[in-house]
């Protein structure tokens, strides 16, 4: 990232954001001319639109005004700014294809996204001093179409919000903002089109993210807090997260709680002005000056927020009253704050340490709804394998039949059954495997709780099956059985998606059988997987196993040298989470005996420091409920203990 003095600014120093622009604007004495595209333009294609349009009145497209009363834009900006806010924020909330379309002009996202960049550019600029610099901001709000819903698809958000933040690049914004936010999925996809535009401008800057919580407690879509958080943090070009809109300080009280509590990044909060009360059919808005200055206060020094403004509904009058109480504050002692800049020096987000990594309280994966921890308090992390085209025929059966709703009920019968997580494979002969797992998973996206598991072996089906899945899933699998090209494009999707994944102890040679080679393979894959970024918690070695039900003398060995592969690797790298197929162990056997011997391999294994097994749960028994005697027989079949009794 280049030089940010805004992030130097923040490590210093509580910073305050402006307030409600649309307020302002609804004040402004404005007519309907000002809604209309200039056709006198020095832009083409907003001449072209405005002969198309014909004069029309495109009233409540705010963003048109920096084009047509950029002083009205100027003079808001400079009222937030003489009240002392530090960062301002772009009029560029409805500035994607989406928002625009409904008045006709998708094509001017660029156009609006520069006019708006440089207006605030030169706000900024007028009040920043070497003491007090200000700070522009290229935000961009949730539009009006939800992603998860199928409402847009996801190439059509990441398109439109790369080129309105490239505008914003191109006029100076110090940080980019994705604000209100309403979808994960919609996150995720604002905040790879971000990275894409400071690729495309050679600009590095901070990325700042705020969801939005309802009344109900979650995200509007069901997203809790948790969910959201864990997947922000995925991306360490986030270097702020934080809420804002939808309900006021008192409402956002326990989440800001609960940010202070897990967050290793800074907090940013920006309330409404209190809940609206509709008032002669208009929402007001009654929350004073002083209550939000108030607010902010506790905030800061009991949850340890570091940047703070408004939403809907504030005034510069309540931006002054929170800049007299908090503007140049320094960070207090809390433990939120203390994590964040004694584990985070120079706000270098990217996990690198064990210390760093211990120091997160969120480890695991999610879905759109959930946080789903990779530590289970009374159990290993059950990833429910029958919604895989490979190991089940009623999957394979209904996905021939694109029985969609039928492989939804089967996704909810594992969840039902305790699993934590399904591992989803639509790899089948004669299918187009993307339509496929597109179909399957903007469904499971929407309908399942738990996370997923992309199971597949191909590059474009697993960037396609990111694509449809909000939260962090994780990707099954890499390996080096073809080099490592495959594995470094895999890995490079975990970064850009954020992802966790499975890592198989497999080499040009093969399938790893001895515990000696199964190590070596696994250190080579944590040489790569560090190199890419990804902190060891979300790496998942799969140290495989042979079955014994061949007979084959050569596999006689294959459960205790994977049992030991997992013991060692385990005392060597404590941060690693490993998962297992365990039925693997058992093919060939007769069901009743693939259950006992499934059941003992699993139970070894987990005492070896195996975290999460890809297993048919409710087939798994525990040993108090299988005889002693039948466990013995399978516990030596497991640990190759030969038995030989005198003629």
């Amino acid at each position: 990232m280049d030089r940010s003095l805004l992030l130097e600014a923040l490590a210093d120093r509580v910073l305050v954001f402006d307030g409600a622009m649309g307020t302002q604007i609804q004040a402004a004495d404005l007519g309907t001319a000002d809604f209309i595209l200039p056709v006198e333009s020095e832009a083409p294609a907003v001449r072209e639109a405005a002969s198309r349009l014909g004069g029309a009145v495109l009233e409540g497209c705010n963003e048109l005004l920096c084009l047509t009363r950029p002083e009205v834009i100027g003079q808001i900006h400079d009222r937030y700014l003489e009240a002392g806010a530090d960062l301002i924020e772009t009029n560029t909330f409805g500035t994607t294809s989406v928002v625009l379309a409904e008045y006709q002009i998708p094509e001017l996202v660029y156009e609006f996204a520069h006019a708006a960049g440089s207006i605030a550019r030169q706000a900024c600029d007028r009040y920043s001093t070497p003491q007090r610099p200000r700070f522009m901001v290229g935000a961009l709000g949730p539009g009006t179409k939800l992603i998860s819903l199928g409402q847009v698809t996801w190439q059509e958000l990441e398109d439109s919000y790369s080129l309105a933040f490239r505008a914003l690049l191109e006029t100076g914004a110090d940080a980019l903002l994705l604000e209100t936010l309403q979808d994960l999925l919609m996150v995720k996809a604002g905040i790879v089109a971000a990275n894409r535009a400071m690729a495309e401008t050679e600009r590095r800057v901070p990325l700042f993210v705020q969801v939005t919580m309802e009344q109900t407690g979650t995200m509007l879509l069901g997203s809790d807090i948790a969910a959201a958080l864990n997947m922000v943090e995925c991306f360490p070009e986030v270097q702020a997260f934080g809420l804002n809109c939808a309900t006021g300080p008192v409402e956002m009280l326990p989440h800001v709680r609960f940010l202070g509590e897990n967050s290793t990044r800074p907090i940013s909060v920006q309330p409404n002005a209190g809940l609206p009360v509709m008032e002669g059919g208009q929402a007001v808005y009654k929350l004073t000056p002083e209550a939000l200055a108030e607010a902010h206060e506790r905030f800061v020094t009991e949850h340890g927020v570091a940047i703070v403004g408004g939403c809907c509904g504030t005034t510069p009058a309540h931006i002054e009253a929170v800049s007299a109480t908090l503007a140049g504050r320094p960070h207090g002692e809390g433990a939120h704050w203390r994590k964040v800049r004694g584990l985070f020096p120079g706000f270098d987000f990217t996990m690198r340490t064990d210390e760093q990594a211990r120091a997160l309280t969120l480890v695991g994966c999610s879905s759109l709804y959930m946080f789903q921890p990779y530590k289970q308090d009374s159990s290993f992390l059950i990833v429910g394998e029958k919604t895989n085209a490979n190991g089940s025929k009623a999957f394979r059966e209904m996905l021939a039949a694109e029985n969609w709703d039928g492989l939804v009920e089967l996704a909810r019968e594992l969840e039902g059954e305790g699993s934590h997580l399904l591992d989803v494979c639509a790899a089948y002969v004669g299918r187009d495997e993307v339509r496929d797992m597109r179909e399957l998973l903007s469904r499971f996206n929407r309908h399942i709780t738990v996370p997923i598991m992309i199971d597949s072996t191909e590059i474009d089906v697993v960037e396609a099956s990111l694509q449809m899945l909000a939260g962090k899933p994780i990707i099954n699998s890499i390996n080096f059985e073809d080099g490592e090209s495959r594995t470094e494009k895999v890995l490079a999707l975990c970064r850009k998606y954020g992802a966790g994944v499975v890592a198989l102890t497999i080499d040009e040679d093969g399938m790893a059988k001895s515990c000696q080679k199964k190590v070596s393979i696994a250190e080579r894959i944590l040489n790569r997987t560090r190199a890419a970024g990804l902190p060891d918690h979300d790496v998942f070695l799969d140290c495989l196993t042979f079955t014994l039900g061949s007979g084959d003398e050569e596999f006689r060995e294959a459960g205790v040298e994977t049992i030991r592969a997992i013991e060692e690797l385990r005392l060597r790298h404590p941060l690693v989470n490993f998962t297992l197929g365990i039925s693997n162990i058992s093919f060939g056997l007769k069901p009743a005996a693939r259950q006992i011997v499934n059941s003992a391999f699993l139970h070894y294994c987990l005492e070896a420091g195996l975290t999460s097994a890809i297993v048919h749960f409710s087939k798994i028994q525990p040993e108090n409920q299988i005889d002693p005697e039948i466990w013995r027989i399978a516990s030596d079949l497991v640990f190759d203990r030969r038995r030989f009794e005198a003629a």
